[in-house]
């Protein structure tokens, strides 16, 4: 198509999809599940107007993805108002660790046994599906503020942690495959890939959007300087820390998503007072700086959440269109339903003893393992790096309609499950 024809096209369904989004609404649909079937039909199988190969493009799509992760990791970062010291972190932290390592080892073995992959292969398609997705788990995204439920906490926590710490496991799959270099007894594995990817990651998204925020209410309350284009600070820092993680060998995507966070709290920091300026309208307590972190924060995180969803809708569009190279093996039918069914739920149970949740919410815990963008960032990441042509194949077959799967069931299910679990929260309350 022309470039007249793509732009007519993109503005129609962007303008529809607000028109919609009401209708959307009452309906136990999500966009990403429109999103999806407009893929698919723009697709080589129906109209063939998107064509993108997984195998003959994966660097093109590779970047289109992890961009797209990026920007919905520091949205993600920037919702969740709660300090890192806060005991309601443990629980998302359980489950982007001991969850997800389970799940990595779960699906390895059934790979083993069950697909017949060499175990290099098996763990990278652990790897792959390991992450859950924060962006598609929108309709059990956890309440802005500092008390959110934790349900929704626990959930966008998780996806906003675990596509930074699957990151070691799979380069722990192509080492395996010997696509990379995990040195002897796997020491660089463990001392770099591992270790220092996580805390480095952290550390330096969280130094930087500390510095950041502070930075730029410092000049604006001190000096009236810094003014104004909140959206390049967002996009800068979620540059500085990706770039500044990537080169340092860390994980870039626990950089960004700690960034968000970072910059979320600085309006909490503890700073020393500064005497208003003439003129200045005091914030709620007395402290310009407060007016000022306040503002920075809300126009940034309303920026970021509008980028979102326009990564959203070009991602899952391109999800949709790449089922096409995905053909339907036969274990695809029953691979897909175990994941979702029996594993998820499995490796959630390994988190939460302990954590005196109630049955409803464990059970929301279970089911709402949403497999999304993390996940095809990185089946492209290993396609990028060599995988051979079988093996690429069944990775590609299974993530995608994994992927595929989870979008329409997680997509279908949100809306009537949410409605109930908000009638038993309500209950539990006028109990209490």
């Amino acid at each position: 198509m022309s470039i007249a024809v793509w732009s007519l096209f993109i503005g129609g369904l962007m303008v529809t999809m607000v028109l919609a989004g009401t209708l959307l609404g009452r309906l136990p649909l999500s966009s990403a599940m429109v999103y999806l079937a407009l893929g698919w039909l723009l697709g080589p199988d129906a109209m063939n107007v998107l064509r993108p190969d997984p195998f003959r493009h994966a660097a093109l799509l590779e970047i289109l993805a992890e961009v797209a992760v990026l920007i919905s990791l520091f949205a993600v970062g920037m919702q969740l108002g709660v300090p890192l010291r806060d005991r309601r972190w443990r629980l998302p932290a359980r489950l982007a660790i001991g969850s997800m390592v389970l799940m990595v080892a779960m699906v390895a073995v059934v790979g083993v046994w069950l697909l017949d992959l060499p175990l290099g292969a098996a763990v990278l398609l652990g790897a792959i599906l390991a992450p859950t997705d924060p962006v598609l788990a929108s309709g059990v995204r956890s309440e802005p503020g500092s008390r959110p439920d934790r349900l929704g906490f626990s959930l966008a926590g998780e996806g906003g942690l675990n596509d930074g710490t699957a990151f070691p496991f799979v380069m722990l799959g192509l080492g395996l495959l010997g696509l990379h270099e995990l040195g002897p007894g796997l020491a660089r594995w463990w001392s770099v890939s591992l270790l220092w990817a996580t805390v480095g990651g952290v550390a330096i998204g969280a130094a930087l959007g500390t510095a950041a925020g502070r930075l730029v209410v410092h000049l604006r309350s001190r000096h009236g300087h810094a003014s104004g284009l909140d959206e390049f600070l967002g996009l800068g820092l979620i540059g500085m820390a990706y770039g500044l993680a990537q080169v340092s060998l860390a994980s870039g995507f626990l950089a960004v998503f700690a960034a968000g966070l970072a910059l979320q709290r600085v309006r909490e920091l503890p700073v020393e007072p500064v005497p208003p300026e003439p003129g200045d309208r005091p914030g709620a307590d007395g402290d310009p700086r407060s007016r000022h972190a306040g503002d920075m924060r809300d126009s940034v995180q309303s920026f970021n959440e509008q980028l979102e969803k326009v990564a959203e809708l070009a991602l899952v569009l391109m999800v949709g269109a790449m089922l096409s190279y995905a053909p339907l093996p036969p274990a695809v039918w029953w691979f897909v339903p175990l994941l979702l069914l029996v594993l998820r739920p499995l490796s959630v149970l390994a988190a939460v003893p302990g954590e005196d949740l109630s049955r409803p919410q464990q059970t929301m815990l279970a089911w709402f393992g949403i497999r999304g963008i993390g996940s095809v960032f990185y089946l492209l990441f290993a396609l990028r790096h060599g995988v051979a042509e079988p093996i690429a194949q069944t990775l590609v077959s299974l993530t995608l309609w994994t992927v595929a799967t989870s979008i329409v069931v997680h997509g279908i299910t949100a809306q009537p499950l949410m409605y109930r679990y908000t009638i038993w929260r309500r209950r539990d309350r006028h109990l209490h």
